[in-house]
């Protein structure tokens, strides 16, 4: 299966305005972003090489000592409002090694199924996707609110919610993307797999702190579980 060279990419800036410095917070007993690294390591059977892009000193000292390379991310890409796709990017520009994928993971999304990885680059590459990102299905009624009067908007009053339409969010565990289309200054391509992921983890993206909390509850009863 692995005949191509694949890197994983893994942006953890040290600002974070709702949770500040988020991505060493304690989860599970360790720093969030360790979760992202572990998991990498996990899966060298397709990843080449793992990198951690950052601006700040304590996630680079973390990632060293998980044995993870650091590239130190230039302080005029490292803003708030500062795209994702410009630290891969980055990491691209100044490896010397040509890649032919490029497998994000947000520190922010710390929980993943374990075989998640291993089925979703199956399903891409045999598939001759551009790129792969991990989508759920909501089951959620949602509608707007107009002039404060609340309209349906994937419903109509009285339907049950198993004959909605399928609608499906963006849960951010995991893209896989061709290199090309990253250097581009695109993370999906023209031939996008929405990968279909129906997990309890896909619920979980650390933004704040009751997220935090969700995460750390979650974990708890998994261990409990076992």
């Amino acid at each position: 299966m692995k005949a191509m060279k694949n890197i994983a990419i893994i942006p953890a800036r040290g600002g974070s305005k709702r949770l500040p410095r988020k991505n060493v917070l304690p989860l599970g007993g360790v720093p969030l972003i360790v979760h992202s690294i572990e998991y990498a390591l996990l899966n060298k059977e397709i990843i080449d090489e793992v990198v951690l892009s950052t601006d700040d000193t304590e996630i680079k000292q973390i990632a060293v000592d998980h044995g993870v390379k650091v590239i130190d991310r230039p302080q005029e890409i490292s803003g708030d409002h500062e795209p994702t796709i410009t630290a891969l990017q980055h990491v691209l520009s100044i490896t010397n090694e040509e890649y032919d994928n490029v497998i994000l993971l947000q520190a922010t999304n710390p929980l993943r199924p374990e075989r998640m990885l291993n089925e979703a680059y199956v399903t891409f590459i045999e598939g001759g996707y551009d790129s792969l990102m991990t989508v759920t299905r909501d089951h959620h009624k949602l509608g707007k609110i107009v002039d404060g009067k609340f309209k349906p908007f994937n419903y109509t009053m009285g339907q049950r919610s198993q004959d909605l339409e399928p609608l499906y969010y963006e849960n951010g565990l995991l893209y896989i993307t061709k290199a090309p289309v990253i250097r581009e200054g695109a993370i999906l391509g023209a031939k996008n797999c929405p990968y279909i992921l129906d997990h309890p983890f896909a619920k979980i993206d650390i933004d704040n702190e009751q997220d935090l909390i969700f995460a750390e509850l979650t974990i708890n009863a998994l261990n409990h579980e076992r």
